[in-house]
C-alpha cells in the first residue's frame, strides 16, 4: 500500500536512481530556476540535493527584481510629491530622501520574502537537501563541491540541473575596470544618492535605475551605444526618450565611452562629444552566463558563443542526465521564464515530457511610462513572411488615461492581413504591465482583432485601450461616445 504522505506519482515519472534506489537529482543554485525544479523533482518522488555557493534565492529576490521594484515604487512616490498632474489643486512640496532609511525598509522585505519564500519552504521539505558550497563537474554523473565549512565532497546523481543565473556584463573600456563603478548590484545597495550620476546602457536595467535616482534627486546622464530599447519597436524608444527628457534626465543616443578614469572622487568620461563628469556611474550593459568554474567540459556539456548553456525544447543539455534552466541558459533573462523552465526541467528529470512555450511571452520594463510587450512586433512577424496590419492608439483617446491627466504613450495591435488574427501588443503607458497580460491571453487563444474589440472591458481602466485599439481596425474611435460597445 502506498504511504498517504507520499506524492502523487503521474504515469510516466520514475523515481528509481541507477542502482534502483530513489532518484538522486543535484540541482546547483537555489534562484527561481533551481527552486522551481527542486519543488516539482521532490513532488514526484525524487530526493534532491540542492548546491548554493552564495545567498540563498539568487539574484531576483536578494539583487533583482524585488528591491529594484521597491526602490522604483519609492522613487515613483518621490516624484509625485514634487510633481503631479493635479498640482495646480493640490499643494506641491519638495519631498526629504532618507535614502538609509528606505534602504533599511527594502533590505527588511528582501530578508522577509527570502525567509519566506526560499529558506523557510526548503527548511520544511524533507525531499530536500541544501549544501553550502561551490559545485564542479568531474564527470557526466559526478559533481565535486568545495564545501564553505572546509574541504570537499563528491556527490554523485542521476540528474542534474544547472541553474546558475547571469551576472552583471562589464564592457572592455578602458579604465573602466580599475574604477569604483556600480552596477545594479552596488547602485541598489547605495546608502546615498549621488549629485551625479553617469549610467552606460539603454535597456531595462539601465533605464529603471536612471529614473528612480534621478527621481530621487541625481542629476542623470545615459550614454546610450545606439538609442533607448532600440530592440523594440522604434516608436517604444522614442517615446521613453521623450518622458525621460521631459524630467531633466540628458539621453546622450549613439554616444560611448571610449575611457573611463577616476580620480579625487569623480569619473570622467571621454566621447565623441568631449568629457562627461560624474559622481557615481552605472554600467549596465546586459548580464553574462555564469558558466565559468562550472568545469563544464568535464562532463561534455556545450555552450554557444556567449558562455550560454545549450539546451533543447525539454531543458536536456548535450549531456542526457544534465539540464539547465534560466539565465545560464540562452532563454529569455525573466525570473517568471526561470521558474517556468525549472518546473518543467522538474518533470522531465524524473521522466516526464514537459516544454515551455515562449511564444505569448509578456515582458515589462518598469520606467514611467511603463513599457509592456507580448508577441511579435511588425519587423518580426514581416520576418518571417507574415503579412501584417497594425494600428496604433494614442492615449489621450483612452477614458482612464484622460481623467488620470496622464496621457504619455501608446498602445499598439499587431495583426494578421486577412485572418485578422492578433499577433502582438506594445503598448508604452501609466500601468502597461497591468495590461499586457490580457493581451498574452488573446493571443494565446489566437483571437481576432474583431473578438477582442467585441469583448466586454470595464469602463474607466486602463486595460479598456486594448479594446480601443482594437476598434481602431474597423472604426474611428474618436466618433464613438464614452463606452461605445
Amino acid at each position: 500500500m502506498q504511504d498517504a504522505k507520499a506524492p502523487v506519482r503521474p504515469a510516466g515519472h520514475s523515481r528509481s536512481g541507477a542502482n534502483g534506489g530513489d532518484l538522486h537529482i543535484a540541482i546547483i543554485g537555489s534562484g527561481a530556476a533551481a527552486m522551481a525544479a527542486a519543488l516539482r523533482a521532490a513532488e514526484l518522488g525524487a530526493r534532491v540535493t540542492l548546491i548554493e555557493r552564495g545567498t540563498m534565492g539568487g539574484t531576483c529576490v536578494n539583487i533583482g527584481c524585488v528591491p529594484s521594484k521597491i526602490m522604483i515604487r519609492a522613487a515613483h512616490i518621490a516624484h509625485l510629491r514634487r510633481n503631479s498632474p493635479f498640482d495646480a489643486g493640490i499643494g506641491v512640496s519638495a519631498p526629504r530622501i532618507d535614502r538609509r532609511a528606505l534602504l533599511a525598509q527594502q533590505q527588511a522585505r528582501v530578508d522577509e520574502l527570502r525567509q519566506a519564500k526560499y529558506e523557510g519552504v526548503l527548511d520544511g521539505n524533507a525531499a530536500i537537501a541544501v549544501l553550502r558550497g561551490a559545485a564542479r563537474f568531474a564527470d557526466s554523473h559526478t559533481l565535486t563541491v568545495s564545501l564553505h565549512k572546509g574541504g570537499e565532497r563528491t556527490l554523485a546523481f542521476d540528474r542534474c540541473l544547472i541553474a546558475t543565473g547571469a551576472s552583471p556584463a562589464v564592457p572592455p573600456i578602458p579604465g573602466l575596470k580599475a574604477s569604483p563603478y556600480w552596477t545594479s548590484t552596488e547602485a541598489l545597495a547605495s546608502d546615498a544618492v549621488p549629485a551625479r550620476l553617469a549610467v552606460i546602457g539603454s535597456s531595462v536595467v539601465a533605464l529603471e535605475l536612471a529614473q528612480a535616482f534621478a527621481r530621487f534627486g541625481s542629476k542623470v546622464t545615459i550614454l546610450a551605444r545606439h538609442t533607448l530599447l532600440f530592440r523594440e519597436d522604434p516608436a517604444i524608444g522614442e517615446a521613453i526618450t521623450q518622458a525621460f527628457r521631459a524630467e531633466g534626465i540628458d539621453v546622450l543616443e549613439h554616444t560611448q565611452a571610449s575611457q573611463v578614469i577616476h580620480a579625487n572622487e569623480e569619473f570622467v568620461l571621454t566621447t565623441l562629444n568631449g568629457e562627461l563628469r560624474a559622481d557615481k556611474l552605472l554600467v549596465a550593459t546586459g548580464r553574462d552566463h555564469n558558466t565559468g568554474g562550472l568545469n563544464l567540459d568535464a562532463a561534455g556539456i556545450q555552450v554557444n558563443a556567449r558562455g550560454a548553456i545549450v539546451i533543447d525544447h525539454a531543458m536536456r543539455t548535450s549531456v542526457p542526465t544534465v539540464f539547465a534552466a534560466g539565465d545560464c541558459t540562452d532563454q529569455p533573462q525573466f525570473v517568471y521564464v526561470a521558474a517556468a523552465a525549472g518546473t518543467r526541467a522538474g518533470v522531465n528529470m524524473t521522466g516526464g515530457d514537459a516544454t515551455l512555450d515562449l511564444t505569448p511571452m509578456p515582458a515589462v520594463v518598469f520606467t514611467d511610462p511603463q513599457v509592456a510587450t507580448v508577441g511579435l512586433t511588425e519587423t518580426e512577424a514581416q520576418a518571417q513572411n507574415i503579412k501584417t496590419d497594425s494600428r496604433t492608439l494614442t492615449l489621450d483617446n483612452v477614458p482612464r488615461a484622460l481623467v488620470n491627466f496622464e496621457t504619455r504613450g501608446f498602445i499598439k495591435i499587431v495583426a494578421e492581413v486577412g485572418s485578422g488574427r492578433l499577433l502582438g501588443v506594445q503598448a508604452v503607458a501609466p500601468e502597461a504591465g497591468e495590461i499586457i497580460q490580457t493581451a498574452a491571453l488573446a493571443i494565446r487563444a489566437r483571437m481576432t482583432v474583431q473578438e477582442l474589440a467585441d469583448q466586454l472591458f470595464p469602463y474607466l481602466t486602463m486595460v479598456e485601450g486594448l479594446k480601443l485599439c482594437a476598434q481602431t481596425f474597423f472604426k474611428d474611435v474618436k466618433q464613438l461616445s464614452c463606452c461605445a460597445g
